[in-house]
């Protein structure tokens, strides 16, 4: 079962560089303007996508296709302990090239099953490309909407509550998470809205 936290981590892995280097910047050159007042907002981006049912709609089908996989390993896994288990009770009655043979079989099924595990789940395995399919373009949609909604409400900073950015307090009124929804045409009930 794929995990929403291993979704968000591959979200922010590149959020996080990129959130530090703006941050060190402003830190760095808003030391040159120390009339001017930033406007800063945030959002919670693990909030907008869990509310988007397209996002969940994905979501939903990698957990499919991991679960569909993971019975295949499981499934393969049993016939090569059912032919070793097999092979074991036969082992002595068995002539040494047949035994010889048996063996390269079960060696061979053994270093199948790790090839399919590397093929769907490995770094750039069919997981990776589904989710890169399914995902990105959802997490593609929220960063324009967020830059929109920046652009429409003249802010300088939007933070990503649920980042790489550590924020020891933030009042609600700041959040703009709704907005970006709003934005995105997603409509909450009362109850899954946040304010």
């Amino acid at each position: 079962m794929v995990s929403y936290s291993q979704y968000i981590e591959d979200i922010m892995k590149l959020g996080k560089i990129k959130t530090a280097l703006f941050l060190l910047s402003f830190l760095v050159f808003g030391c040159y303007e120390t009339n001017a007042q930033a406007r800063v907002a945030f959002v919670d981006s693990e909030y907008i996508l869990e509310s988007m049912p397209e996002y969940r709609s994905a979501v939903k089908q990698l957990e499919d296709i991991t679960n569909k996989w993971k019975l295949e390993i499981i499934e393969k896994k049993k016939l090569i302990d059912k032919q070793k288990a097999e092979f074991e009770v036969e082992f002595l009655l068995l002539p040494e090239a047949k035994k010889s043979e048996i063996q390269e079989e079960i060696l061979s099924k053994e270093k199948d099953l790790e090839k399919f595990k590397q093929d769907k789940f490995g770094q750039g395995g069919e997981l990776f490309l589904k989710r890169q399919q399914l995902i990105k373009p959802v997490q593609d949609k929220v960063f324009d909407a967020i830059q929109k909604l920046a652009k429409e409400a003249s802010l300088d900073i939007i933070l990503d509550k649920s980042g790489g950015v550590t924020l020891l307090y933030t009042n609600s009124k700041y959040d703009r998470s709704d907005d970006v929804l709003e934005i995105l045409g997603v409509t909450l009930s009362p109850q899954e809205n946040k304010k």
